[in-house]
């Protein structure tokens, strides 16, 4: 059986750090503890499938932040957000999946769109340009050269 007793008043202006909780269970999910804590939070909770972990735990005046990352971390789950939904799963799964964003981030930065430049020469030899803008140009970048038409093409 799950009881909980918010001992502030919620009123919408109040922060998380303002409302204090007391929860006595005694073998429960921690779906539905944390089901009743985000909700006395104003947060909606979406759950990974497959967790189950059971708590026993008496808390009296504990602030509702504190009591809501304690009950995550004695499972070994972690918590991520948006708006006042939030998403309950194992920390190893949100560290993964943060660590594929941005390797997935790093991987579209590096490879945009690349630009191309072309620029026709009238008195200078594209062949004796080329390596001298080669130096000056950043990474990935590159020069060719059509020496037929003196024309160079910069890709960057």
């Amino acid at each position: 059986m799950l009881v909980l007793v918010l001992l502030a008043g919620l009123a919408v202006s109040a922060s998380e750090r303002d409302v204090l909780v007391a929860l006595d269970v005694k073998d429960a999910p921690v779906t539905e503890i944390v089901s009743a804590l985000a909700e006395a939070g104003g947060y909606q909770p979406v759950f990974d499938p497959g967790l189950s972990c059971r708590l026993t735990l008496k808390l009296n005046g504990a602030a509702y932040a504190r009591a809501f990352e304690t009950v995550l971390r004695a499972c070994g789950l972690a918590w991520e957000g948006e708006g006042n939904v939030v998403r309950i799963a194992k920390v190893e799964s949100l560290r993964r999946e943060a660590a594929d964003r941005r390797r997935l981030q790093e991987q579209k930065s590096t490879s945009r769109p690349r630009s191309q430049t072309v620029l026709r020469l009238s008195y200078a030899r594209a062949t004796e340009m080329a390596p001298l803008l080669k130096r000056h140009l950043g990474e990935g970048a590159s020069v060719a050269f059509d020496e037929r038409t003196n024309t160079l093409i910069l890709i960057e």
